[in-house]
């Protein structure tokens, strides 16, 4: 079963489905999963395979638009990490009272940026009883440098420099194509030109302001406050938009219980299941025997 939901964020009303096992019978309360987008915003695309795998396999599971994503309200394509994880935190709140979900066994599930922000939001909110993340990231400044040379780097900063006198003078940040804003290699690039397309979905493109809040977001000094709730940490080996290191040095700062799977050969978006079907098979395994041991 889908249902098309709404909860509120900050006063902004928030779009999402809940998707809830088909057997459920009337009054039983299963465990819930709130499943997080990543920086392109487009969970339509990528996410829903994640979420139908786990309502089949008996958990009512929560996808939502962040505030200016989607149908969501808010400033459109505003990428703010910290409202993000406010965002999580009252999607866990919504899903508490919803009568199929049992509110002692809720977990977290986030891809990409959205990898990140499930983590914050777990290090900084108990009632998540366990969290995966895939292709998060630790430290945004560190994550930011690695898209660009260091010249580039010093030109991309003259340029926000700029743009933080033009939101404080107009209210308005400079706008620009996702892969302007970040950059990644040939073959993310071809990914996202063909099979995920952010421009088609949002062709205002997305606030340099995104990208300035990213620099003082940092998941790494926080992560060892999950413990003694379990986090699984997935990645891709050769990782064009967030490197693998972001993963091994969050692995190695996190607390027991935790688990670091690294998958060989394959790119950023290549977890996916409308990019490459076999290699979603791994995260998709690797976060169903997660949840069945530290959720259910």
């Amino acid at each position: 079963m889908q249902e098309q939901v709404y909860f509120y964020s900050d006063c902004l009303r928030l779009s999402g489905t809940l998707y809830i096992p088909d057997d459920t019978k009337a009054g039983e309360r299963r465990p819930g999963i709130v499943c997080i987008h990543g920086y392109s915003g487009r969970p339509d695309v990528y996410m829903i395979p994640f979420t139908r795998r786990f309502m089949e396999n008996g958990y009512v599971a929560l996808v939502f638009y962040h505030r200016g994503f989607g149908e969501s309200e808010g400033v459109r394509t505003r990428n703010i990490p910290m409202e993000q994880v406010r965002d999580i935190r009252n999607a866990i709140t919504y899903m508490e009272q919803r009568p199929e979900v049992n509110p002692e066994k809720i977990g977290l599930f986030g891809v990409s940026f959205g990898g990140a922000t499930v983590l914050y939001a777990a290090a900084t909110d108990q009632r998540a009883r366990c969290v995966v993340e895939i292709g998060g990231l630790g430290d945004g400044e560190r994550w930011a440098k690695s898209k660009r040379t260091h010249w580039q780097w010093m030109t991309f900063m003259d340029e926000m420099k700029e743009d933080r006198i033009r939101r404080v003078m107009t209210g308005q940040s400079k706008r620009m194509p996702y892969l302007e804003l970040c950059p990644t290699g040939p073959g993310m690039t071809k990914i996202l030109d063909t099979k995920i397309k952010p421009g088609e979905k949002y062709s205002e493109g997305y606030p340099m302001e995104s990208v300035d809040e990213a620099l003082t977001f940092k998941v790494e000094p926080l992560v060892h406050l999950i413990s003694p709730r379990a986090a699984l940490f997935i990645h891709s080996e050769r990782d064009e938009m967030v490197p693998v290191d972001e993963a091994r040095i969050l692995y190695a700062k996190a607390g027991e219980p935790k688990k670091l799977v690294v998958i060989p050969g394959v790119n950023h978006a290549e977890v996916y299941e409308p990019v490459n079907p076999e290699v979603f098979k791994i995260p998709m395994r690797e976060s169903l025997e997660w949840f069945n041991t530290y959720l259910k």
